[in-house]
């Protein structure tokens, strides 16, 4: 009985052998929409809420996407010790929020600076069905039917690619095997975003997989355009931006000379950026002078002062619009560079002392990027909490963009949402070609830090990473290189050029950001975001062919600082060698209550790190302490064998019935009074005492309990004359016994 509880609207998308059910009306009913989608047992919330006017001074869309975890969904009680509700949201889901983000911008109309929250909250993860497009759709429909007035409705899949097959939707297990990992949303018509990770597959891959992609997220975008058609809400008002084409017409008269001079003219980005802001700036001025010498009428006071307010704006689409005709019209983009014109290159390796294991200077023009790689041990690995339980991460890539690398200031001094994105772009960009751990057993870290920034900062974090990779003597398996791609379209004309290493005026004024990582065999990731609603499949089989292109030009240029990875790694890197050990003698090598391990870890300086199927890492500062822990490791886990002399230490004496010697490590043995010496032996203290180091023959060894007997006559020759006597009875004192001999004791 719902009693006052509403009842859900519920619609359903069927894609291929997977059913996305999508219920409105029940829950949240104060959002302008909100959506709950089902897939399996996967169940995840969205709700859209809009502001009901812009705020003051405020001229570009402020929307906001929140992406939640929540530990319940997966059944567990997560967090610290001392904290059992969740934080921050960790970066998987921050990167989420920007795919959410970026299919979903591009759909609102231009002027429209209303704030919009999207909230994203997954409820259920069964983990077979991803949560991500669950949550995506989610958001995609729950805008479609609100009342913003956004265009669309616009679809998301996932594709991966199976033994050279595309696979929709691929379950979290499938993924694993997958060589592609391509998350795309589309409108109807065209494709709006890409997110991608590759294991170097071709540009004609990539290309099909793009159009399957599309295929299915056009179904999900016209099934969602009948639900809005349904029930979805009538659109909110809108103003326009303001815009007065009288006087954008004389800002350009004034000053379009010098702004053209400006473009074309090889200058540095902040002296070009200075004269554009002379104009922006004078523009308010330029227009009174104009106002009060008659030239610009203006119909009253209230329209004059709105007028000169936005002269700076006005100047700047000036200045945009110029940007673009240049480009359009003539193929000149900024200091007259050709459109498939890659920047100067240029890349140092060791530019830091070998201290950080390994570094690497790249810059692109006026884009500069200092990466370092810093090698750990395998326990070195980020553990990573969530919903889904813990994971380890073996490879990190941390992005660093200060506000001194574009000439500001600024009181935002931590890594924020970009930051967290364009690092793992790079990243995902290695992660490809990297050596197995069995391979290269070390937890790896590369940092980039932009020093300077004109665009495209993130391929140099990537090509960055390689050298530093390289540098650092890390066997990647091929080297990476990236490169951006822009675009200025004229839909209207049909008109798109392309164009190879955007910069930033290209990126603030034009119409795509493309940004693609490879090797020479193929393509490792891709990030595509477009300010227009959507693309011709042209463009991206010109983008990913330019990109291609580009990208192996870069890689000639890095590769002249450094050609392979090197054979040596720096002195200060960490050594780390392995162990095979039976999974069972684990726990010999860690001890009662971590006690043995501790101890090994504290005598010789070492970290020693096991994994369940019996492999052991040892990472030291010296030759000598790794060999030392590694004999200490082997002679813990090491079978005593009969017939083997052992160095041993008498470590305790048992009156009347022999010593407790120590070998092989850590081992206990027992050397029976009787075996201590060919003649008879009244007291042990006759022939041994604690402390002691001599060396003995294993005589018996069970493997059953652990017992060893050992002996010392047996490696003394026998003395002349002497005559063999029945065996001596091995006393009742305890300790290690021989096998009993004879009937049992009554």
């Amino acid at each position: 009985m719902l009693g006052i509880i509403k009842e859900n609207k519920e619609y359903t998308v069927e894609l291929g052998d997977q059913k996305l059910v999508f219920k409105t009306g029940m829950l949240a009913n104060q959002t302008n929409a909100t959506v709950v989608a089902q897939v399996g047992e996967t169940v995840s919330m969205s709700n859209v809420t809009t502001s009901r006017g812009a705020r003051d001074g405020v001229d570009f869309l402020p929307l906001q996407v929140v992406y939640q975890e929540k530990y319940y969904a997966g059944g567990v009680i997560g967090g610290s010790r001392f904290r059992k509700r969740e934080g921050r949201p960790q970066d998987d889901y921050v990167l989420m929020a920007r795919v959410v983000d970026r299919g979903l911008r591009p759909m609102f109309p231009k002027g429209f600076y209303n704030d919009i929250q999207v909230f994203c909250t997954v409820l259920s993860y069964d983990y077979e069905n991803e949560h991500d497009l669950v949550s995506t759709n989610a958001a995609n429909l729950a805008v479609a039917i609100s009342d913003c007035p956004a265009d669309g409705p616009v679809g998301t899949v996932r594709v991966g690619m199976i033994g050279g097959e595309f696979v929709l939707n691929p379950s979290r297990e499938a993924r694993k095997k997958s060589d592609l990992d391509l998350i795309l949303t589309a409108t109807t018509q065209n494709v709006v975003m890409i997110e991608s990770g590759a294991n170097q597959i071709s540009e004609a891959d990539m290309l099909r997989a793009i159009e399957f992609g599309k295929k299915w997220a056009q179904k999900i975008a016209q099934q969602f355009a009948k639900i809005k058609e349904e029930i979805g809400k009538p659109a909110m008002d809108i103003s326009t931006s303001y815009d007065h084409e009288e006087a954008r017409k004389y800002l350009g008269d004034w000053a379009l000379a010098d702004i053209t001079k400006a473009i074309k003219d090889p200058l540095p980005k902040l002296e070009r950026r200075a004269i554009f802001n002379d104009f922006i700036e004078g523009a308010a001025d330029a227009l009174l002078a104009q106002i009060e010498n008659g030239k610009l009428k203006m119909e009253n006071e209230e329209a004059q002062e709105e007028l000169l307010a936005h002269a700076g704006k006005l100047m700047d689409k000036v200045i945009k619009g110029e940007v673009r005709r240049l480009i359009l019209e003539e193929g000149i983009r900024m200091s007259s560079r050709k459109i498939d014109e890659i920047r100067p290159v240029g890349a140092i390796a060791d530019i830091l002392p070998p201290r950080v294991h390994g570094s690497a200077l790249f810059q692109r023009g006026e884009t500069q990027g200092l990466t370092t790689c810093t090698l750990g041990a395998p326990g070195d690995k980020q553990l990573v909490e969530g919903m889904e339980g813990e994971k380890e991460l073996r490879y990190m890539h941390h992005y660093n963009f200060p506000p001194f690398s574009v000439g500001e200031t600024s009181n935002r001094l931590f890594v924020g949402n970009r930051e967290i994105g364009h690092g793992n772009l790079a990243q995902r960009g290695i992660e490809p070609v990297l050596p197995s751990e069995e391979e290269f057993p070390y937890t790896i870290r590369t940092v980039t830090e932009i020093l300077e920034s004109n665009g495209s900062s993130s391929m140099a974090a990537t090509c960055g990473s390689t050298l530093s990779l390289m540098a650092a003597g890390v066997p990647i398996k091929a080297p990476v290189s990236g490169i951006a791609m822009g675009l200025m379209s004229d839909p209207a004309a049909g008109k798109y050029i392309i164009l190879s290493d955007l910069q930033d005026e290209e990126d603030f004024g034009g119409d795509m950001d493309f940004k693609v990582t490879g090797t020479e065999k193929g393509i490792t990731a891709i990030q595509m975001d477009i300010k227009v609603k959507g693309l011709p499949d042209e463009v991206f089989k010109e983008a990913l062919e330019r990109a291609r292109i580009g990208r192996l030009s870069i890689m000639t240029e890095m590769l002249k600082a450094i050609a392979e990875p090197r054979k040596e790694m720096s002195p200060y890197a960490p050594r780390i060698e392995t162990i095979t050990i039976d999974p069972d003698d684990i726990r010999l090598v860690i001890g009662k209550g971590g006690e043995t391990i501790q101890g090994m870890t504290k005598e010789f300086d070492v970290d020693i790190d096991i994994d369940d199927s019996g492999l052991v890492f040892v990472t030291a500062k010296s030759g000598e302490s790794m060999a030392k822990a590694k004999e200490r490791i082997q002679n813990i886990v090491a079978k005593p064998e009969v017939g083997t002399t052992y160095d041993c230490k008498v470590v305790r004496i048992i009156d009347g019935v022999g010593a407790i010697v120590e070998f092989l490590g850590a081992k206990d043995g027992m050397i029976h009074i009787s075996e201590l010496a060919w003649t008879r032996t009244e007291k042990v203290e006759d022939v041994v005492n604690v402390g002691d180091e001599l060396k003995a023959l294993c005589v018996e060894y069970n493997e059953s309990d652990g017992k060893t007997r050992l002996s010392l006559k047996q490696l003394q020759d026998k003395p002349e004359g002497y005559v063999e006597r029945p065996p001596r009875p091995h006393g009742s004192g305890g300790g290690h016994r021989g096998p009993r001999r004879g009937p049992p004791r009554r």
